[in-house]
């Protein structure tokens, strides 16, 4: 053990956060692929890489960060992986920006080399916040979706879908981004309220309602509802579209809502999902109107080239010019936008690459999941149900895994690469062997690219060693930690994939997090400026705080609002701790401890109980990782067991040399053992330092999870009540106006049993104190009374101190029962309601005392003259 004079005053979080960092080292932590304990693989989430590792990111990663280092006290062997997802738009938006160009302007291969090199550079800064942040994390499991190490792995997934049927190719509708120019998943697509006009107009006869007046080139159908008598005559016949010209058939469908707006509709190629439906169901023609740049096609004559707003303006002006506009109304509508850039998106006819969706295989591996919280399950579940297209995954993009497929140019055949020759880009590339239907020798390779998610779906796959070679070795994990936010991508899309490459569930768990709000309850973001960095909290509370910050702050899945109240608080925890250790070791240091000693004090015996129990608590809460519970439970042992009630007991029998003393020791030794070790994954600097006072030249990390159990209900009722009489003592000084440490005189306990405490009351009440068992032989006196003086005054005048007089010479009955008149200088006079009130004082063996109750226990106080 240190030397109490080697213990800083205070703690300096930020030289011991930085001096552990640099002694810490990455071996420690890795996972040992020939080790025969129990393997605990996390699946974690690889962030996009833009620089900034972001306080959601921070949130989550320290949820990982609490279960892996637990987990590895408890004898498991952990592999805690970092991924970065690298691939995508955000990147190659940004190197336009920074080099000042388009896409367009240099090659495939420099814009991809201009993308690999801002996302190492961004991969770098990142790794530093993971770092100061004491993430436990196995680097030597690291991975990057943009190297070709992993993305042959995408590309080999891609084969292995693609040969078993999951995945196709075909002309279908498809969410669109005309700013992004790709194709998006349905799960990429966000919702926005916004007001718009519906637009009432003559439809060769017929009045139609529309919000999208610029899809009248792609209308290809006009929809009724087969019961609406309004249009039976219309029944098998056609109608001719206004302002183009072109002829399209009357359609009934049970859809259409006879109430909305005219009752009959206009079908467009395409406005919304319905009308996918209507075009499927009814066989329709396909229209194309609008182009992947969001300009007109050819098919809407004169307003060919436009962007869809001026068109919507254009064709409504030629609509009142013709006398077709009748009237327009406002609207308030839930828009589909890109999740990424927010445009309104479009749904085209595309020949786009597709990942089959089968709904049941998917629920059923959902639900052989654990789920924390358990309530997260119904969200996959909804998704699942309401899933109408097939996942969209190519994407005409190009900082991306390449689509490992090409084209033969005579006649059309696709030609895929041998897995061995993975990773492959078929624009760079030939294949190596002439096509297999005609011979042909010249090919033209695929152009797009895979969605990102194709590329981290498979991130369980390659932490678990997947290689193609059936089940990978360690295959499931046992958890994926991830945000609700992507429930319906990631955690979707990884079972989608797991299911189709193993037959299996990808994980044993998963533990879903909440989002992180700013301090004015609203999701952090630019435009609001309420943004909080993870690098300015801890320049200022360090990474501990912060730390806290993310296990306190909300039950695992609920969203979390950042405060710094918080932050500041577990400063200060921080703080009360280091005192509590300063104080544990100054005592330990003086004599040492025997853990042999036998604990008979009831205070000692009381604070292994609650010790117990709070490690019973802490350890239920780190497995049902409910990190708020646990910390919270650690958090009110430190501060209100131990510091203010337990070391308040003992100080007394610590000042002093004997036997009863090396009790006191070994429970103090014991608990600041146990609270370093159960502290140990929440702030990891703060307990190394900690502990390496009370245990020089090892590391809090490297020992096994708190075992210590400790029985003695009667220890708990006797010292529950031990610590409560206390503190109603101290209330009772307080309240008095005296000095904690004051001489009181004797206090009598009168409790059900005697009470072994070493002496441990009369020292901390510095009191005279007794433990008796009897029943307390109270006489109640009126020692005083009380007069309302403004009653006495106004009512009795020149009289009033007769009054008080004559009420004094009362009998103690006539007090306690006061009389309706009283006799004054030969009068009698009435007396008034509340005119006085008898003073009690209890008498104890002849001795007036003050007297408390605790529960059913009484406590007399004959206060020292």
């Amino acid at each position: 053990m240190v030397s109490s004079d080697q213990l800083p005053k205070n703690y300096d979080f930020a030289e011991v956060e930085e001096r552990w960092r640099k002694t810490w080292r990455d071996e420690d932590h890795y996972f040992d692929r020939n080790s025969k304990k129990p393997q605990f693989v996390i699946d974690t989430p690889p962030p996009y890489p833009t620089g900034n590792f972001h306080i959601g990111n921070a949130l989550n990663w320290c949820y990982i960060d609490f279960f892996a280092r637990y987990k590895r006290m408890k004898g498991f062997n952990v592999m805690f992986p970092q991924g970065w997802d690298c691939h995508g738009l955000p990147t190659e938006v940004k190197v336009e920006e920074l080099n000042h160009i388009t896409k367009n302007d240099v090659s495939r291969e420099e814009f991809r080399r201009m993308c690999r090199e801002l996302t190492e550079k961004n991969i770098a800064a990142m790794r530093i916040t993971l770092r100061k942040m004491a993430f436990s994390t196995d680097w030597s499991n690291e991975y990057i979706t943009m190297t070709p190490k992993y993305f042959g792995k995408t590309q080999l997934s891609f084969l292995r879908m693609l040969a078993s049927g999951y995945i196709y190719q075909s002309e279908h509708p498809v969410n669109y981004c005309t700013r992004c120019e790709t194709a998006i998943a349905f799960a990429e697509v966000s919702y926005d309220d916004r007001e718009t006009q519906l637009n009432y107009f003559n439809f060769d006869g017929v009045e139609i309602a529309t919000t999208r007046p610029e899809l009248l080139a792609a209308c290809v159908a006009v929809a009724v509802h087969p019961t609406d008598e309004r249009y039976h005559k219309l029944r098998g016949k056609s109608m001719k579209v206004p302002l183009f010209g072109h002829d399209v058939p009357v359609v009934q469908d049970e859809a259409v809502d006879p109430a909305f707006g005219s009752g009959a509709v206009m079908v467009c190629t395409f406005g919304d999902k319905q009308d996918v439906h209507w075009w499927k169901q009814h066989n329709l023609a396909l229209r194309k109107a609008i182009d992947r740049q969001g300009k007109m096609t050819a098919i809407a004559g004169k307003y060919r080239g436009m962007n869809t707003t001026d068109c919507r303006a254009a064709i409504l002006a030629d609509m009142k010019e013709q006398g077709i506009l009748k009237r327009q109304e406002k609207l308030a509508q839930r828009v589909g936008t890109c999740w990424r850039c927010k445009t309104p998106i479009e749904i085209l006819s595309e020949r786009q690459w597709f990942v089959k969706i089968k709904p049941d295989e998917i629920q059923k591996a959902a639900h052989q999941i654990t789920w924390y919280p358990e309530h997260m399950l119904r969200r996959m579940e909804n998704w699942v149900d309401q899933m109408e297209w097939d996942w969209c995954i190519s994407r005409q993009r190009i900082f991306a895994t390449p689509i490992p497929v090409w084209f033969c140019k005579k006649c059309g055949e696709m030609a895929v690469p041998d897995e061995l020759d993975l990773p492959v880009d078929p624009t760079l590339v030939k294949p190596d062997h002439p096509c297999k239907k005609c011979g042909g020798t010249s090919f033209d390779g695929e152009v797009d690219v895979l969605d990102t998610w194709m590329d981290s779906s498979i991130s369980v796959l390659n932490v678990t060693g997947w290689d193609g070679s059936g089940k990978p070795p360690f295959f499931p994990a046992q958890i994926r930690p991830q945000g609700h936010d992507i429930i319906r991508t990631w955690a979707f899309y990884t079972i989608l994939r797991s299911v189709a490459l193993t037959g299996g569930k990808p994980w044993e768990e998963i533990l879903v997090n909440g989002m992180v709000l700013g301090e004015d309850g609203f999701k952090m973001s630019k435009s609001r400026g309420n943004i909080i960095v993870p690098e300015e909290i801890m320049v200022k509370y360090g990474a501990d705080a912060l730390r806290q910050w993310g296990a306190m702050g909300a039950a695992t899945g609920s969203d979390i609002m950042f405060n710094w109240n918080d932050v500041v608080s577990a400063s200060r925890f921080q703080t009360k701790m280091w005192n509590i250790t300063k104080f544990a070791l100054i005592q330990l240091e003086k004599g040492g401890f025997d853990k042999d000693t036998p604990v008979t004090a009831l205070a000692d015996r009381w604070l292994l109980v609650r010790l117990s129990d709070t490690i019973q608590q802490v350890s239920a809460a780190m497995e049902a990782y409910e990190f708020d519970d646990a910390l919270k439970a650690i958090r009110e042992f430190a501060w209100d067991v131990l510091a203010d009630n337990y070391i308040e007991l003992v100080k007394g029998r610590l000042y002093q040399q004997d036997a009863s003393r090396a009790s006191a020791c070994l429970v103090l030794h014991t608990a600041f053992d146990a609270l370093c070790r159960m502290l140990a994954p929440f702030t990891p600097y703060f307990a190394e330092e900690c502990y390496s006072y009370l245990n020089p030249g090892h590391s809090v990390h490297k020992q096994p999870w708190v075992s210590f159990t400790y029985e003695d209900e009667a220890a708990r009722k006797e010292g529950n009540l031990l610590v409560q009489v206390v503190a109603e003592v101290r209330k009772y000084k307080h309240d008095a106006g005296l000095a904690l440490n004051a001489p009181l005189g004797k206090v009598t306990i009168y409790a059900p049993h005697t009470v072994n405490d070493e002496g441990d009351t009369g020292r901390t009440l510095n009191a005279d104190v007794h433990w008796r068992t009897d029943v307390a032989k109270l006489d109640r006196v009126i020692t005083d009374i009380d007069f309302n003086r403004s009653i006495v005054g106004p009512t009795f005048r020149k009289q009033a101190q007769a009054f008080m007089t004559a009420v004094r010479a009362l009998s103690p009955d006539q007090l306690a029962n006061p009389p309706k008149t009283i006799v004054l200088e030969g009068t009698e006079v009435a007396i008034p309601e509340n005119v006085f009130t008898p003073k009690y004082s209890y008498m104890e063996e002849g001795a007036k005392v003050d007297v408390i109750t605790v529960g059913d226990v009484i406590v007399t106080i004959a206060k020292k003259e």
